[in-house]
C-alpha cells in the first residue's frame, strides 16, 4: 500500500473518533445514551441493521465461501430463512417491544416469568455477543496483516495481527465510549456507504484483469458448478442445504433480530412499530443483495486466481479477497477498500452489552441510584466489553476454522433458548419461572450435545434449542400446575 492508501485508512478511523466525540454532547441521560432519545428515521435504523448483518465476516468470509472449489450459491439458501424469520418477527414480536418505555428486549422476560430467568437470557446475550465480535476483530487484523505483507515482504505476520486487534478495537472502544447507541447508528450509516463503494470497486478492477471478463467468469463457474442454489438433500451434516437454511435460518433471525439485544435495541430508537418494521423488512432485501454481490466477487476471485491450476489454492477462505485487495488493486482504490472493511468490522456491539449489563443485571443489584450513576457504570462496562472482545480476537487467531462457521455456530448454540423462553411467554400460559428455567436448561443442553457429540451442522442449532425450551418449558408447566391442583 502507498502513502495514499494509509491516509485514507487511518483517516477514515481519525474520522470514526471525531464523529464519537461529536455525538458525546447529546449523551445526558441513559435512554439518550441507549436508544438515541427514540428519535432516530427508520431508515438510518435499517441501514444500520444491513451494517451490523453483513460487517466483515460478510466482506471477508462470504466471497471465501464461493472461492472455495465445492463452494456455489447454497449460502443464498441460509439468506431466504433471513427473510422468513424477519416476516415472523414483525408479526408476533415487534409490538411488545413499544408496550412501555423498554431499554432492553430482555426487560419482557421479567414480566412474564421474573428477575431470574431475565438475568440468565440477559448473561447469555452477553458471553455471546462477546465471543462473536471478538471474531470480527480477528477478521480485520487478517486484512491488516495481509497490508504488512505485500508492503514489506515480511513473513511474520503474528504481531501485526495482535497489533490490528488493538488498534481497531481501541477506536471501538472510544467511538462507543463517547457517542452511545445514537454514534454507532449514525456511524454504520456511512459504513454501509463505505464497504458497498468499496465492494463496488473491487469488483470492477477484477473484472477488468480476468481475460475475457464476465463471460470467461460466467463459463468457469459453469464448468465447476458455482452456480447451483438449492441443494434439497436432506443431510443434516451440511450447513448450506435448502431445509437447513429456510427452518435453521428461519429460526437463527427470529433469535438474533427478535430476541438478541444487539438488534432489537436499533428498533427500540424509533418511536413506532410501523417504523420498526419497515426497518427490519427493508433490511432483509438489501441483505439478500449484498449477499447475493459478495458469492459474486468470490466468483470473480475464483476466476483470477484459478486456484485448481495454481498455488493460490493454498490461500484460505477468509484470506483470499484481503489477499487481491492488498496486492492487485491500485494505489487510492486499495486503501477505499481496507478502509471499506474496517467499516464492515465498526458496527459496534459494546453499547448493547453494557445496556443489557446495566438494565438487566446491574441495576437490580444495585436499585435506587441516580440515572447519571448508572450511566457513568454503562460508559465503564462499554470499556470492559470492549477489553473482553479483544481478549477473544487474540485467543483465537491461531484457529483454521472459518471465521464465518465460527460466529455464527456461536450464536446459535447460545440464541436458541433465549428464543425458545420468548416463545414459551408467548404461547404457554401455565409456564412458570421454574417451568421457564427448565426449559432454558435443557435447552441448552440439547444445543450442546449437538455441538459436542453430534455431527450435525450449525443451522439447526438454533431451532433445535428453541423448540426443545419451548417443549420442556411447557411441560413442565402443565406438571407444576398439576402438582399444585393435586395439592389443593
Amino acid at each position: 500500500m502507498r502513502a495514499l492508501d494509509l491516509v485514507i485508512v487511518f483517516g477514515y478511523l481519525a474520522g470514526v473518533v471525531a464523529a464519537g466525540a461529536f455525538f458525546a454532547r447529546r449523551q445526558k441521560t441513559t435512554r439518550q445514551y441507549f436508544l438515541g432519545g427514540r428519535q432516530v428515521p427508520w431508515w438510518a435504523v435499517s441501514a444500520s441493521i444491513v451494517a451490523t448483518e453483513t460487517s466483515t465476516i460478510t466482506f471477508v468470509s462470504v466471497p471465501g465461501i464461493m472461492f472455495a472449489r465445492e463452494g456455489d450459491f447454497a449460502f443464498l439458501q441460509l439468506v431466504f430463512g433471513y427473510l422468513l424469520g424477519r416476516v415472523a418477527i414483525s408479526a408476533l414480536l415487534i409490538p411488545s417491544y413499544f408496550r412501555g418505555e423498554l431499554l432492553t428486549v430482555y426487560q419482557l422476560l421479567q414480566t412474564r416469568f421474573g428477575g431470574a430467568v431475565k438475568a440468565l437470557a440477559a448473561s447469555l446475550f452477553v458471553v455471546m455477543r462477546t465471543v462473536a465480535d471478538g471474531v470480527r476483530l480477528l477478521l480485520t487484523a487478517f486484512v491488516l496483516a495481509a497490508v504488512y505483507k505485500a508492503f514489506s515482504g515480511g513473513e511474520e505476520l503474528d504481531a501485526v495481527v495482535v497489533g490490528s486487534v488493538l488498534v481497531i478495537g481501541i477506536v471501538m472502544i472510544l467511538f462507543t465510549f463517547f457517542g452511545g447507541m445514537e454514534a454507532v447508528i449514525w456511524i454504520e450509516v456511512v459504513q454501509l456507504g463505505i464497504y458497498i463503494l468499496g465492494a463496488i470497486a473491487a469488483a470492477t478492477v477484477l473484472l477488468q484483469k480476468i481475460p475475457g471478463g464476465w463471460e470467461a467468469t460466467a463459463a468457469l463457474g459453469e464448468t465447476y458448478g458455482k452456480f447451483q442454489l438449492f441443494h434439497l438433500e436432506l443431510d443434516l451434516t451440511k450447513p448450506y442445504t435448502f431445509w437447513a437454511g429456510v427452518l435453521g435460518g428461519c429460526f437463527l433471525t427470529m433469535s438474533t433480530h427478535g430476541t438478541d439485544q444487539y438488534l432489537v435495541q436499533r428498533y427500540l430508537c424509533t418511536d413506532s412499530p410501523g417504523k420498526a418494521r419497515a426497518a427490519l423488512l427493508t433490511s432483509g432485501a438489501v441483505v439478500l443483495l449484498q449477499f447475493t454481490g459478495f458469492l459474486l466477487i468470490g466468483l470473480l476471485l475464483f476466476a483470477f486466481y484459478r486456484p485448481f491450476e495454481t498455488g493460490a489454492a493454498a490461500l484460505s477462505g477468509d484470506r483470499v479477497f484481503p489477499d487481491f485487495i492488498t496486492q492487485h488493486l491500485p494505489a487510492g482504490l486499495s486503501g477505499l477498500v481496507v478502509a471499506a472493511i474496517f467499516a464492515a468490522a465498526m458496527s459496534s456491539s459494546l453499547n448493547s452489552i453494557a445496556a443489557t449489563a446495566v438494565s438487566d443485571l446491574y441495576r437490580p443489584a444495585v436499585p435506587d441510584r441516580s440515572d447519571r450513576h448508572y450511566l457513568d457504570v454503562s460508559r465503564g462496562l462499554t470499556v470492559l466489553a470492549g477489553i473482553a472482545q479483544i481478549g477473544v480476537a487474540l485467543s483465537i487467531r491461531q484457529s483454521a476454522r472459518s471465521a464465518l462457521d465460527t460466529a455464527l455456530s456461536i450464536a446459535s448454540l447460545l440464541n436458541g433458548p433465549v428464543l425458545g423462553v420468548f416463545l414459551l411467554g408467548a404461547f404457554s400460559r401455565r409456564a412458570g419461572t421454574p417451568a421457564a428455567l427448565a426449559g432454558m436448561g435443557a435447552g441448552l443442553a440439547a444445543v450442546l450435545a449437538l455441538r459436542f457429540a453430534t455431527p450435525v451442522a450449525w443451522p439447526w442449532y438454533t431451532l433445535v434449542g428453541s423448540l426443545t425450551t419451548l417443549l420442556a418449558g411447557s411441560l413442565a408447566g402443565l406438571a407444576s400446575r398439576k402438582e399444585v391442583e393435586g395439592v389443593a
